[in-house]
């Protein structure tokens, strides 16, 4: 390729490399979210060892400000496993890394930084 023609499309082989990557990080952000999710869960069972009523006043208010926290990490994850699956369809239909506003080729150094990423770094800011 000279130094007059820029690159449009990634390879096979460059967005194999991307699939992997972005299927490492949906696996830990799957694996977050079902951590939390018992977290939730466990939160809610009071089971045997809270006999005393009214001993946990006080804690009752920093186990609501936790499970809020919680539930506010899940959701964030669930949108970043949304965008991660997304970028799984794109990579799949052909469309993946190629900036949805520009119509460039995203650098293969962002899309290893946030690889569920639809625009060039350039279009993103322009957009602010």
């Amino acid at each position: 390729m000279s130094a007059t023609t820029e690159k449009t499309f990634y390879t096979e082989s460059e967005l194999a490399e991307f699939e992997a990557i972005i299927h490492r990080k949906l696996d830990a952000t799957k694996s977050e979210i079902d951590f939390i999710s018992r977290t939730l869960s466990r939160k809610d069972d009071n089971g045997t060892d809270n006999t005393a009523v009214g001993s946990k006043t006080l804690e009752d208010g920093a186990d609501m400000r936790e499970k809020e926290r919680l539930s506010q990490s899940s959701g964030r994850l669930k949108k970043f496993a949304s965008g991660l699956e997304g970028a799984l369809i794109r990579i799949k239909n052909g469309t993946y890394g190629i900036c949805k506003d520009t119509g460039k080729l995203i650098p293969a150094e962002r899309l290893r930084a946030v690889p569920h990423t639809q625009q060039t770094i350039e279009a993103k800011l322009a957009r602010k």
